[in-house]
C-alpha cells in the first residue's frame, strides 16, 4: 500500500506491517488533518475523541477498535481499512459506508486526499 510519510499521516495510515512512501504533500496532510483533530485523535495512547483514535488505521477492520461505540452501519461493513476504501470514504463517507454516523461531508480534492493520505 501507499503511504505518505509524515508524523500525522504515519500516526494514521500506517499498518503494523508498515508502508513506502506515497506521492503528496506531507505538510498539505498535516494541516488538512488538523480539521479533523476536532473529533479525532491520531496518537498510540488508544484513546478516542468524538470520533475513533485513527492510529494505524490501515489494515483495520471498520468497526473494531475496543472502547468506541461505532454506529451499527460501521461495525457491520467489516470493511479492512486499506487505500482504496480510505479514498472512497474520505471523499463521500455517506455514500462509501451509508448508515455510519459521522458528520462529515467529505473531500472533494482527489490531490487533498492523497496529501492527507
Amino acid at each position: 500500500m501507499k503511504r505518505i510519510v509524515s508524523s500525522l499521516a504515519t500516526a494514521l495510515f500506517l499498518s503494523a506491517a508498515g508502508g513506502a512512501e506515497a506521492a503528496g504533500d506531507p505538510g498539505k496532510g498535516k494541516q488538512t488533518f488538523a480539521q479533523c483533530a476536532a473529533c479525532h485523535k491520531a496518537d498510540a495512547s488508544g484513546k478516542s475523541g468524538i470520533g475513533p483514535n485513527l492510529w494505524k488505521v490501515a489494515g483495520r477492520t471498520s468497526g473494531t477498535l475496543p472502547g468506541f461505540r461505532y454506529s451499527p452501519a460501521m461495525v457491520a461493513a467489516k470493511r479492512v481499512w486499506n487505500d482504496k476504501a480510505l479514498d472512497a470514504y474520505l471523499a463521500k463517507p455517506s455514500v462509501a459506508l451509508p448508515g455510519n454516523r459521522i458528520s462529515y461531508a467529505g473531500m472533494a480534492g482527489a490531490a487533498d486526499r492523497t496529501d492527507y493520505m
